[in-house]
């Protein structure tokens, strides 16, 4: 009787998939919504993420706690992450983020990880999103958080790759969605009205662009999340200030705290469905 107990609610606990998106900087937010989940008793089997998304999910997958995450943005120098070279298909290169990833996770290797886990890439030639969840891991890392025009696009396997944002930045793959039976999105690039921003400089105006462009590609997964968190408030800081780390761990800690009565409710309810079924 009691082993068929446990049997039972082994197959009606819902393997809970964790969806990040990119954001630069604002993927900062991640770790506060990892941490917040945690702390409530809401653990992710399976994780998604493009650009910073795909960081963070790959810090989470390989057993990070969040105040590993938060040591891996504290210590990391923002002038190492953007090393410049000199200009040919992007500006800078991500080998520090390389180095960086190598020093948290013992293996370079999607199998190795504890968590399952799928990145985005936009791939430069076909134009597609294509989803990695096998082989080595650093380069598909790099590969998703390849800003276009920004950073180098990283070869993997004779194609140039770059962000996953550009393409699906709320990355919900066939497969995770197979391997998830209730999901959780995380969107840091939320849209926002901005009728008083004075779009008066190159760089106001491509951000902008990014913001709308990576947003526009995303509507589609939002709708298909079980539940859906946008830290608001992620909006005050743009995709490259890495030093407000601390404030935007924050931000997604305090929306996920928010949103945690509506997150456990529709979790309880999932699982009822379940067993009823």
């Amino acid at each position: 009787m009691y082993d068929g107990h446990m049997n039972q609610l082994k197959q009606t606990t819902p393997r809970i998939g964790l969806a990040l998106s990119g954001g630069g900087a604002r993927g900062c937010a991640h770790i506060g919504v990892i941490k917040a989940l945690e702390e409530e008793g809401i653990y992710c089997s399976v994780l998604s993420g493009t650009s910073a998304g795909a960081i963070v999910g790959a810090l989470y997958a390989a057993g990070l706690k969040p105040e590993d995450m938060i040591r891996f943005v504290k210590d990391a120098s923002i002038f190492k992450i953007f090393k410049v070279t000199i200009p040919d298909r992007g500006f800078t290169k991500l080998t520090y983020l390389k180095e960086r990833l190598s020093q948290f996770i013992e293996q370079d290797s999607f199998e190795q990880l504890e968590k399952k886990l799928y990145i985005a890439l936009s791939n430069l030639s076909s134009g597609a999103t294509e989803f990695r969840s096998s082989g080595p891991l650093f380069d598909v890392v790099m590969a998703s958080s390849s800003i276009p025009l920004v950073f180098k696009p990283v070869e993997i396997e004779d194609q140039f790759f770059v962000d996953g944002g550009l393409t699906e930045n709320l990355p919900l793959s066939p497969d995770f969605m197979k391997a998830a039976d209730f999901i959780i999105g995380v969107n840091v690039m939320p849209s926002v009205s901005m009728q008083d921003k004075n779009f008066s400089t190159v760089i106001s105006v491509a951000q902008r662009c990014f913001e709308l462009a990576v947003y526009g590609n995303s509507k589609a997964s939002m709708q298909r999340c079980d539940v859906l968190i946008e830290p608001d408030k992620v909006n005050q800081y743009n995709i490259f200030q890495f030093n407000k780390y601390k404030p935007l761990i924050d931000i997604g800690y305090q929306a996920t705290m928010e949103m945690m009565p509506l997150i456990k409710e529709k979790v309880e309810e999932h699982q009822s469905s379940q067993i009823n079924t």
